[in-house]
C-alpha cells in the first residue's frame, strides 16, 4: 500500500483566469497574515465592530427591556461574532491578492524578494516540512483555493509543502541574475 500511494503523480493545482497573477494557490497561514495590508486590518476592524455595534443601535431604537444582567450576554455573543466574522474577512482580503483576484503588484514584490532571498541561503521555498510527500499532496489538495469558500468552511492551510501552482524557477532565475550582479559590482 504504501509503495502504491508514492506511485501516485502529483497532481497540479489547477490555474484560474484572473485579472492579476496568481502568487500562491494555497499559501501558508502565516504567509497569508504577513502580507496582509493596512487596509485589511482596517476592514477587519470595522467589520468586526459592526455586529456589536449594531446591537447597540437597535437598543437603542427598539430596547429589549431584559435588564442589566440580559444584555450583557447578547453583547458578549455579539462580539464573539463580530471578531470572528472581522477576521476571516481581513484573511479573505488578503487571501485574494494570493490567487489573484484582486490587485497584488505589492504581494507579488514582497514574494519576490521573500523567495529570491531563500534561494540565496540555500532554503527550501515554502518551508521544511515532516509530513511524508503523500500526506503533504493531500493537505495540499484539501487547502487549495480554500479561501474562496471561506465564509461557508474556514479552511486554512498550516502545512509546508512545495505544491503551490506556481512555476518557482522564476526564484532561481532572479536569485542568479541578482548573485551575478553582485559578482560583477565586487569587480
Amino acid at each position: 500500500m504504501g509503495d502504491l500511494q508514492r506511485q501516485q503523480p502529483h497532481v497540479p493545482a489547477r490555474t484560474l483566469d484572473t485579472e492579476f497573477p496568481l502568487i500562491d494557490s494555497d499559501p501558508h497561514f502565516r504567509r497569508v497574515l504577513r502580507y496582509a495590508r493596512p487596509e485589511d486590518y482596517a476592514v477587519g476592524a470595522a467589520t468586526a465592530a459592526a455586529g456589536p455595534g449594531l446591537m447597540l443601535v437597535w437598543e437603542r431604537f427598539a430596547p429589549s427591556y431584559v435588564g442589566k444582567g440580559g444584555f450583557a450576554p447578547i453583547m458578549r455573543l455579539a462580539g464573539v461574532i463580530g471578531v470572528t466574522a472581522g477576521f476571516l474577512q481581513f484573511y479573505n482580503r488578503s487571501i485574494f491578492r494570493f490567487y489573484g483576484f484582486s490587485e497584488n503588484q505589492r504581494e507579488r514584490e514582497m514574494d519576490m524578494r521573500e523567495m529570491v532571498d531563500k534561494v540565496k541561503r540555500n532554503e527550501p521555498l515554502y518551508g521544511k516540512s515532516t509530513l511524508s510527500p503523500y500526506m503533504q499532496g493531500v493537505a495540499s489538495r484539501n487547502s487549495r483555493y480554500a479561501g474562496v469558500w471561506l465564509h461557508i468552511i474556514p479552511w486554512f492551510n498550516f502545512v509546508n509543502h512545495e505544491q503551490h501552482g506556481v512555476d518557482t524557477a522564476k526564484y532561481y532565475q532572479q536569485a542568479e541574475r541578482e548573485l551575478e550582479a553582485e559578482r560583477t559590482k565586487a569587480l
